[in-house]
């Protein structure tokens, strides 16, 4: 999904306010493995995937990253609250595949929600649609049998379990790769 579909799925904007708001968007070829902010910078920018996978971690005090989010083609990528609030990041943001990104800078995207009031509709439907994608998960690491957290993953990012580390899908789900290793197992 490109960056006007997905914009016109949430609200119906008329062509000549997309004329006005998709040059707002940078065009971005990111190699695999590049980070794009890391913990303790301000996240500048809101990324659109357009192609790739990418995801949010941080990292414990004994250094192991622990993945928070993966993002794939036709969602969009920031550590959110750094972002909004312009506060530091408590995440990285890493690109995991050669990748083609939109970004907004906050600076335009302020400019385009005092602008245009579909836009003020459009961040409050995707702030909407992330706080309740973070509550599912949460909800599936607090209430859920391991097996149910991965299928839970395969639901919401069908084609994960052949495009990341095991470590990464594991860390995800908030259990060991052995654990994950034997459900994988009994998958078949």
């Amino acid at each position: 999904m490109n960056i006007t579909d997905f914009l016109i799925t949430f609200v119906p904007f008329s062509h000549d306010e997309l004329n006005d708001i998709l040059p707002c968007f940078e065009k971005e070829n990111v190699q695999k493995n590049q980070v794009l902010i890391k913990e303790g910078q301000v996240c500048n920018k809101l990324y659109f995937i357009e192609q790739g996978l990418g995801r949010s971690y941080y990292l414990k005090e004994d250094g192991k990253e622990v993945t928070q989010w993966f993002s794939g083609a036709g969602k969009f990528m920031a550590s959110v609250d750094s972002y909004f609030n312009q506060s530091p990041s408590l995440y990285y943001l890493e690109v995991l595949e050669d990748s083609v990104l939109y970004s907004i800078s906050y600076e335009n995207m302020d400019l385009l929600l005092v602008k245009y009031h579909k836009m003020e509709k459009f961040i409050r439907l995707l702030s909407l649609e992330m706080f309740t994608k973070i509550i599912y998960k949460l909800n599936a690491i607090q209430f859920h049998t391991a097996r149910e957290r991965y299928d839970y993953m395969i639901s919401e990012f069908p084609n994960i379990a052949h495009r990341v580390p095991l470590s990464q899908i594991a860390s995800f789900l908030g259990m060991t790769q052995e654990t994950l290793s034997r459900i994988r197992r009994n998958e078949v």
